[in-house]
């Protein structure tokens, strides 16, 4: 038996001793969450495939972290275009995952583990195998012949405006059947919900209820601004030019007309009346797009709204600089009386390549991990961190033969392959990472495998340990899980902010450069934490300080 799964039945480790946080706010908020890919998690029936019994089986690694909450990508019934983004059926499980009573097993496990469960919802778009569509289709006079976005096309026969999917190429197709084209923003096989139709709204809210049932304590919503169009399919204006390379035509655009539509506030409220029902259900929305804070807010403004939204400000982020960070922060962080919502942050996920191969040269990796880890759990809101985001896993190099993404598959090779951050978690350093028994469905590199959990378990100094002290040490400071932020700023490459609670204040700096920094005057305060050498006086190169002040 490895050392792995000898842990099975271990209760977790007891954290160190800190003050505890105030129990008057809800299990959420400042919550800790860990982002599970179940195709990559673990593999318990030698298909090279996860499934939800390999999530049951490793829930003692996410909670010995310390982690909050388990989010768990989508494991419903789909054909597997998009990996499990097209949904077929709502309620089911695919086979490759498992079944029902595998996920419910997995909910009481995790429940008794004392995390918490988060499912996807994707309800901008389903399968074009979902019965929904396949009766929408038909014909134009069926009871759901407005459930999806159908329109005719132009006198000269093209389609009714000029939108572009995100995966490349006009956001419609032509269908025979109704000789109508309808709207897909993604795969041509991911038709779009018409979320304008109340009957829509009702199914999608029902499906929510269904899991409610279930147990499950959120909900991540999925491209929540791609849910709803202009419904007079306007034309999108053309985008000016920002000196990015340009991959797709869709980056051609502004998407003024073919996202966020004032009316998902509405929606937005619906479903947290539901959700409330079931008491402290957390909601956080996925908002994309080229100017996404104005969603953001007004999806999570008030007592009304979801509780929190996050975007790819780092997710995409080429580099992670003071400036950049401080910038970043401004566009959440509000003048005292302003609304607005309560923010999610992740630098990593499915959709984005690994932040230390983005963010830093190979010779720094382990002390930017470090430094990159530390301000992600300093940062005001829920943190989200990604399945071997605690490992310091690198973005791995997929052959074009071996790709299964079919973003990258279209654009091959501008654009980023989310497949090399989707590649299997490594839990041993053997040849298929103690993941599997048969030929994984991506493959393991040797430099990811010498990270494996089983590695840095053994070795008190690794990433992984110093992940669990950091959790630990949020989990325990008020400041830190519920505290403001204030004082932010970028000085050179020295970022550093404030966070507050109660009586309790601390000072947190960090120098996100490869050269050290000497502090003048030195920082005053009690250490809390001290990164890669770090001393009030001098901060070498990727280096941090807590202060308790």
């Amino acid at each position: 038996m490895s050392l792995i799964e000898s842990d099975l039945a271990r209760p977790p480790s007891p954290e160190p001793e800190v003050s505890s946080c105030s129990d008057a706010a809800p299990w959420w908020q400042g919550a800790a969450i860990y982002q599970i890919y179940p195709r990559s998690f673990q593999d318990t029936n030698g298909d090279g495939v996860g499934d939800l019994a390999g999530i049951t089986r490793r829930l003692h690694h996410v909670a010995r972290l310390g982690m909050d909450a388990i989010w768990i990508s989508p494991f419903f019934t789909s054909p597997m275009r998009d990996f499990g983004y097209d949904v077929a059926d709502y309620r089911g499980v695919d086979p490759v995952f498992g079944t029902l009573a595998d996920f419910d097993a997995l909910v009481a496990h995790a429940h008794a583990m004392g995390l918490k469960v988060i499912i996807d919802q994707v309800y901008a778009h389903t399968s074009d195998l979902h019965p929904w569509f396949a009766e929408s289709r038909a014909d134009r006079g069926n009871p759901k012949a407005d459930w999806y976005v159908w329109h005719d096309p132009r006198d000269d026969g093209t389609p009714p405006c000029n939108w572009q999917s995100v995966f490349g190429g006009p956001a419609w197709t032509w269908d025979a059947r109704r000789r109508q084209y309808y709207m897909h923003t993604f795969l041509k096989e991911q038709p779009q919900l018409n979320l304008h139709n109340p009957a829509v709204q009702d199914a999608v809210l029902d499906v929510a209820r269904f899991w409610l049932e279930r147990g499950v304590d959120g909900f991540r919503l999925d491209a929540l601004n791609h849910a709803m169009h202009d419904p007079l399919l306007r034309d999108n204006p053309p985008a000016p030019a920002d000196g990015r390379l340009r991959t797709r035509p869709f980056d051609f655009q502004l998407k003024t007309y073919s996202q966020s539509h004032p009316d998902m506030a509405a929606f937005v409220q619906r479903l947290r009346l539901l959700c409330d029902e079931y008491g402290a259900v957390h909601t956080v929305a996925e908002i994309g797009g080229d100017q996404p804070q104005g969603d953001r807010r007004a999806y999570t403004a008030g007592n009304r709204g979801l509780n929190s939204a996050y975007g790819f400000d780092f997710l995409y982020a080429p580099a992670l600089t003071a400036r950049f960070v401080a910038e970043t922060l401004s566009r959440w962080e509000l003048a005292p009386g302003e609304s607005g919502g309560w923010p999610s942050w992740a630098f990593e996920n499915h959709d984005a390549p690994r932040a230390v191969s983005r963010w830093c040269t190979p010779k720094h990796h382990d002390a930017f991990a470090r430094v990159k880890m530390a301000l992600l759990l300093a940062l005001r809101g829920n943190v989200i961190l990604y399945q071997g985001e605690e490992l310091g896993l690198v973005q791995d190099e997929i052959a074009f033969e071996q790709l299964q993404d079919p973003e990258a598959i279209a654009n091959w090779p501008l654009t980023l392959s989310r497949d090399g951050a989707r590649t299997p978690l490594p839990w041993e350093d053997a040849p298929l990472g103690g993941f599997t028994t048969d030929e994984p469905w991506l493959p393991l590199s040797a430099e990811n495998r010498s990270r494996a959990v089983a590695v840095q378990e053994a070795d008190p100094s690794s990433l992984l340990h110093f992940t669990r002290k950091l959790l630990a040490l949020r989990k325990g400071h008020p400041a830190l899980r519920h505290g403001m932020l204030t004082e932010w700023k970028a000085d050179g490459t020295l970022l550093s902010f404030e966070r507050s609670h109660g009586g309790q204040r601390l000072r947190c700096l960090f120098n996100l450069a490869p050269e050290p920094l000497v502090l003048h005057p030195p920082a005053e305060g009690t250490v809390l934490l001290a990164v890669n050498g770090a001393t009030l006086s001098t901060l070498p190169a990727y280096a941090a300080l807590w202060l308790s002040l």
